[in-house]
């Protein structure tokens, strides 16, 4: 019998794609999947800890701000700092930087409006478990949802970024519709995604499990959630269950 990968998937008042995530975990055989409570204490054996996306807190303050000091987090700090797995994707990406988890800061897109749209991003780099085996030249149609996703930081912490392989994705054009504005909100050197000098905290803006499924008309997030996975945990952690309405 294979083992079971637990991942848990942080929930925050305002949270809006805890069950999207889930929903696009819950397809692999030997995945087991726990909802997390802002006031937990408890991370219920998980290897991964995924900080979906969402208004957590009604983004009061700045996105992300408040739901740093939950009780959840202080686990989840600890869980990171001790080397394991967390991934934060759009308003987890946002909890992450605001958590100083990952450097810089996810700032209002510099139209001042919120943004949903498909986007094309691509893999910069092999040297994490985020980006490994992905082709790094191939475009990726992934989509946004977001008001404050503009990734900024100093020169000197981009500088760091680059040196280090930190930059999981950037924003590039996929299509003569986007290719006079392939960067949707402005964000420093196009970045899309990151991850820290350790390389176990990863963080992203645009929205893999909103592409997992051939129902939504595109499948390019599960080949990003796939081949987290299976970096981090073995080809048994990718194996699907028959019932899919989907083909990778």
């Amino acid at each position: 019998m294979s083992s079971v990968t637990r991942i848990g998937v942080v929930v925050f008042p305002g949270s809006n794609c805890d069950q999207d995530m889930i929903d696009a975990l819950s397809v692999y055989e030997n995945v087991e999947v726990n909802r997390l409570w802002l006031k937990d204490r408890d991370l219920k054996g998980s290897q991964l800890v995924i900080l979906p996306g969402g208004f957590s807190f009604g983004d009061y303050l700045r996105s992300g701000a408040i739901a740093r000091f939950s009780p959840i987090m202080e686990e989840v700090i600890a869980f990171a700092n001790n080397g394991g797995f967390v991934l934060g994707v759009c308003n987890g990406f946002q909890i992450l930087c605001e958590s100083h988890l990952l450097p810089g800061a996810l700032l209002h897109n510099n139209s001042h409006k919120f943004i949903c749209k498909n986007v094309y991003i691509k893999p910069e780099n092999e040297s994490s478990a985020f980006t490994k085996g992905l082709e790094t030249g191939k475009p990726l149609m992934i989509p946004i949802a977001h008001g404050e996703g503009r990734f900024f930081a100093d020169a000197e912490t981009l500088r760091k970024l680059n040196s280090n392989g930190q930059i999981s994705y950037r924003y590039v054009s996929g299509s003569v519709e986007d290719a006079n504005g392939f960067n949707p909100n402005g964000a420093s050197e196009d970045i899309a995604g990151i991850c820290n000098e350790g390389k176990n905290v990863f963080g992203m803006m645009p929205h893999p499990e909103r592409a997992a499924d051939a129902l939504l008309g595109n499948t390019d997030g599960r080949l990003i959630l796939s081949a987290f996975l299976r970096n981090l945990f073995g080809e048994t952690a990718v194996e699907m269950k028959r019932v899919l309405s989907f083909e990778v």
